[in-house]
């Protein structure tokens, strides 16, 4: 089983960078700091093999983000993607 994770940012991405802000109500339902902004960066996904990975082991999931969040976070992935902008890194 292949993972792939979107990282998130307690700073402002820089310039160049495509991010969506997470609202505050879906910060609270993945129990993230909701005090701060936040954001999923949608130009970087890494790859995770499930099976294989040593950094997802003992994680226990905190919560999760709304299904219509998840699809926004998604289809933008997918644009992102398609212009050629998306970075992967396989992580283990």
């Amino acid at each position: 089983h292949v993972l792939f994770i979107a990282p998130t940012a307690g700073k402002a991405p820089e310039k160049g960078r495509i991010a969506l802000e997470i609202p505050e109500t879906e910060a609270r339902r993945a129990k993230l700091d909701d005090v701060i902004p936040l954001w999923v960066m949608v130009d970087e996904m890494n790859a995770v093999v499930l099976e294989a990975s040593h950094v997802l082991e003992d994680r226990v999931p905190r919560g999760q983000f709304a299904r219509a969040f998840t699809d926004m976070v998604v289809a933008r992935v997918h644009e992102v993607c398609r212009a050629g902008k998306l970075c992967m890194s396989g992580r283990t």
